[in-house]
């Protein structure tokens, strides 16, 4: 996570709001060959959730690791399931 005060980095990633001067809430995930695995943008009024980003990235180092792909919900240490699903 970091500032971008000037814009520069969120101008790059689209996520820069030139009449607000802001960035909006925008996270990259990107892996050591500098291809973005995943992304996420929001309006400000809804934050991210960081313990989501910090299992994503662990998912991700796992799939890097073994070639395994990882299902929606995985947590590390817990069996690999699916998730059930709720209507």
């Amino acid at each position: 996570m970091l500032a971008d005060p000037g814009g520069r980095i969120g101008s790059a990633y689209g996520v820069y709001d030139e009449v607000g001067g802001v960035n909006i809430r925008g996270r990259f995930l990107i892996d050591p060959d500098g291809v973005i695995q995943a992304m996420e943008v929001m309006t400000p009024p809804v934050g991210r959730n960081i313990l989501e980003m910090i299992r994503q990235v662990k998912a991700y180092q796992h799939v890097r690791a073994t070639g395994e792909v990882m299902p929606a919900g995985w947590e590390p240490g817990k069996p690999r399931s699916s998730p059930a699903l709720i209507w």
